[in-house]
């Protein structure tokens, strides 16, 4: 796939892009083009959105497994620097003989044997990317964060809705803050679902949006809160916190009233239709950083 006037970006820096689900590559990548860049992306096979091709110079699709072409493309075209974007759904890994299915290379092999085949090695997400980085590195290409370049994606600290936040729901933000890091500590996910203190759901490999939907399934009369926060030792180089209009939405769907987000680690996509979508069904939205949380002693022990 490639765009038409092609010889127009030919002065531009170049970029690698690899593309995996939802809106974020998309954003990324018209943000990236704006910014001057000449994208060279490689679209995760199930997972990327081919709208993607509006923004980039040239689009190559590729199984999750193929890192030999995936090095090598990036190679042919002269990029040395690259960003991850967008949700890889792990519970494909789990399905069988899943590996089998995304053709996997040699490339893979040499990397990931003792990941998938010997267990010597973890299948969580911090080891499984950063093997992914240290692949590409090995082969002369660094992945970088891309709030690098836009740094205008990640959200600044404050109440980004209408309704303001009552006592008991800072207090559950509070309380639920401790509990989302722990979790991000352990790496098992970084969304927690609270109501009076109390722990509802927690999100592990099934996502943010399927924790929200089993707390309003555990918590009926809805009136919960949800936190989500960056890991404490968080890589901005990938699986950076993100949420959007999607997440309102479950949101809704399910009874969750308030949405709290950290600050300046946290993306948001599309803010201006999620923040009016959350307006107008009544669900806060605020973007808090750890000196906010310290100033709210009343955590229950």
């Amino acid at each position: 796939m490639k765009l038409v006037n092609e010889t127009s970006l030919d002065t531009r820096p170049k970029i690698g892009l690899v593309a995996g689900w939802g809106q974020y590559p998309v954003q990324v990548a018209r943000l990236l083009r704006q910014a001057g860049f000449n994208i060279y992306c490689l679209g995760l096979i199930g997972h990327f959105d081919p709208e993607i091709a509006r923004y980039c110079h040239h689009v190559k699709p590729v199984g999750l497994g193929r890192f030999g072409a995936s090095i090598r493309y990036f190679r042919k075209h002269g990029v040395n620097r690259a960003i991850l974007a967008g949700k890889v759904f792990k519970t494909k890994l789990m399905e069988p003989w899943a590996i089998w299915k995304h053709f996997p290379d040699f490339t893979f092999w040499r990397y990931f044997y003792h990941h998938f085949i010997t267990g010597r090695k973890n299948r969580n997400d911090d080891a499984l990317l950063s093997t992914v980085t240290q692949t590409y590195l090995d082969h002369g290409i660094s992945f970088m964060p891309a709030t690098d370049f836009v740094p205008e994606l990640l959200v600044k600290e404050g109440l980004l809705t209408l309704k303001p936040i009552t006592e008991h729901q800072w207090q559950d933000i509070a309380f639920g803050w401790r509990m989302a890091k722990e979790m991000g500590r352990l790496d098992i996910g970084q969304s927690i679902a609270v109501k009076g203190r109390a722990v509802l759901a927690v999100e592990a490999i099934e996502g943010t949006d399927e924790c929200i939907r089993r707390a309003g399934q555990l918590c009926p009369s809805g009136g919960f809160s949800i936190v989500k926060v960056a890991k404490p030792e968080q890589d901005m180089r990938y699986d950076v916190p993100t949420v959007g209009l999607g997440t309102i939405q479950t949101m809704r769907a399910v009874g969750g009233r308030v949405l709290a987000i950290e600050s300046q680690k946290t993306i948001i996509l599309n803010q201006d239709e999620m923040i009016a979508f959350a307006n107008g069904c009544g669900i806060s939205v605020v973007a808090v950083t750890e000196a906010t949380i310290s100033r709210f002693h009343r955590v229950a022990a």
